[in-house]
């Protein structure tokens, strides 16, 4: 091959990367700026639709299934991730009557890809978090009759009440007729049915109350480590934006490091006491 074939080769391989690199960033660029448009706030048409969509609260795009709006309430400063469904009834255009089903608290974070199935009546607190693909429904079918198969039987409705403050980790099931208490934790993965306490841990299969907290004892069992900050450093941090979280991220690595350092020491007086 000739010098003169070899540079023209050269050229070409790095103007097709030049391009692919150019595609990249305009399809990147392009989706981020959908996903900014996209978004249902209330600035946007989209929140016409809503009982009520409040002052900063956003749904981000793309969208999951989402549809009986006018009986589906979102609280301000709600965050809603993507691919988030939200219903209220069977199918949209049905009539639902008077009051609003769905109704979802302020100052919220409602991980990607949850689901939350609404027909009778979801009362979701205030600064209640979930974790990604989160279920909650008020509405199951019944499994009586012995001839008719499961999802054609009549279902049976029992509303569910999330009280403030709750956590619900990844995967977690929220089954009709559940009542969480302020500041339940939620186990990744749980499926849950019935009522717990304010201040408590549940998980498994089905849930049951793992740890909680009473005036008296406090935790039961008691809590491993103590807090990494106090609550008013906390508050303090959430108001710094970046700054405050980057401060944040620096003390859970640092106290990592410590934890990671006593457990070597553990380990090597253990080997020496063997």
């Amino acid at each position: 091959m000739s010098p003169k074939n070899s540079v023209r080769q050269a050229l070409a391989a790095r103007a097709r990367q030049r391009a692919r690199q150019g595609v990249h960033v305009a399809v990147h660029r392009a989706w981020e700026w959908v996903q900014r448009h996209g978004e249902i706030t209330p600035h946007t048409p989209g929140r016409r639709k809503f009982a009520y969509l409040g002052e900063g609260a956003c749904i981000g795009f793309p969208v999951g299934s989402i549809y009986g709006e006018p009986w589906i309430s979102i609280g301000d400063h709600t965050l809603v991730g993507t691919h988030v469904t939200i219903s209220a009834g069977f199918v949209p255009g049905l009539d639902l009557g008077p009051d609003v089903i769905v109704r979802i608290g302020a100052s919220c974070s409602l991980g990607r890809g949850t689901h939350i199935v609404g027909h009778q009546s979801i009362e979701i607190g205030d600064d209640v978090f979930t974790g990604p693909n989160v279920y909650i429904t008020d509405q199951n079918h019944t499994y009586g009759d012995l001839n008719t198969p499961i999802g054609r039987q009549w279902p049976e409705n029992n509303p569910v009440v999330i009280g403030d403050g709750c956590w619900i980790g990844t995967g977690a099931i929220i089954l009709p007729g559940t009542r969480l208490g302020r500041n339940v934790a939620v186990a990744g993965g749980a499926v849950v049915r019935g009522e717990f306490p304010d201040h408590s841990v549940i998980g498994g299969v089905p849930a049951k109350v793992l740890r909680s907290h009473d005036k008296e004892n406090g935790w039961q069992p008691p809590l491993r480590n103590g807090p990494l900050i106090s609550l008013d450093e906390l508050a303090a941090l959430s108001v710094d934006g970046l700054e405050g979280l980057q401060i944040l991220q620096d003390r859970l690595r640092e106290e990592s490091t410590v934890r990671e350092e006593a457990l070597r020491e553990d380990d090597a007086l253990q080997e020496e006491a063997g």
